[in-house]
């Protein structure tokens, strides 16, 4: 446990230092925060009418679910940039041999590897959750649906993560990486929109289906059957990312 905490402090320090890191949140934080501040001035400019409807959506419909569901499509972007040189830039430059020869176990590397990235994520994630936090000053907000989307966020960057790291793993250059973990993650995306445009139901498209388990949990239904499924990919991709490893060594 103590080699895990090692290299996930090491892992993170790193990143934390990055150029492109520092680069890429800061872009991130800049269009989510346009992007809420646009959403409060839509819901500014409609409330009036929506004061007279029925049953109408509230502001945590209208401005923290579009604010979760954007970072969610702009993460499936960033994250693969973040977490492709985590193994094939140590192995490129010669220095996963070194650590490898070390009394180390491959688990320990790749959990190690994946704390330190995903504390970047997290990091992040918590950044996002301010923004609507900040409407509790002359607002209220749903704080279920908000936590709901928080933990959905969480659970799509545990997921986003464990893919990239092990792409990382398999891949012989940063960029190779990059892109595999994009597409990996981009087929799970849209992999039940071709049944949703032509009508027909196909339960297994529909549960290997990223989007629809995120969008299920955040809607307020917190559904076992969507926390699972998301422990239960990053589980696997990182028992994949070990195996990959534990070829290296022999």
């Amino acid at each position: 446990m103590n080699m895990i905490n090692t290299i996930a402090i090491h892992e993170f320090k790193s990143l934390f230092l990055s150029p492109l890191a520092w680069t890429v949140l800061a872009i991130l934080q800049a269009i989510l925060a346009y992007i809420f501040l646009t959403q409060v001035e839509t819901f500014n400019l409609i409330q009036p009418k929506l004061a007279t409807i029925e049953g109408a959506p509230g502001l945590t419909d209208i401005v923290v679910i579009p604010l979760f569901s954007n970072a969610a499509i702009i993460l499936l972007l960033v994250t693969p940039l973040l977490t492709m040189r985590l193994i094939c830039e140590d192995r490129r430059n010669k220095t996963l041999s070194l650590l490898m020869s070390a009394p180390i176990s491959s688990a320990d590397i790749i959990i190690g590897k994946y704390l330190g990235s995903l504390g970047l994520l997290l990091i992040l994630v918590v950044l996002i959750t301010l923004m609507p936090l900040s409407l509790l000053v002359g607002c209220e907000l749903d704080m279920g649906k908000l936590f709901s989307n928080l933990l959905a966020l969480m659970l799509l960057v545990t997921a986003f993560t464990s893919t990239g790291l092990f792409m990382s793993t398999i891949a012989g250059h940063p960029t190779v990486a990059a892109m595999g973990t994009f597409g990996v993650l981009l087929l799970l995306w849209i992999l039940d929109w071709t049944t949703s445009m032509n009508d027909q139901r196909s339960e297994l498209l529909e549960y290997l289906s990223i989007l629809r388990h995120f969008q299920n949990l955040q809607s307020g239904q917190l559904n076992t059957a969507d926390i699972s499924y998301f422990l239960l990919f990053t589980m696997t991709f990182l028992f994949l990312g070990i195996s990959s490893l534990n070829k290296d060594r022999l």
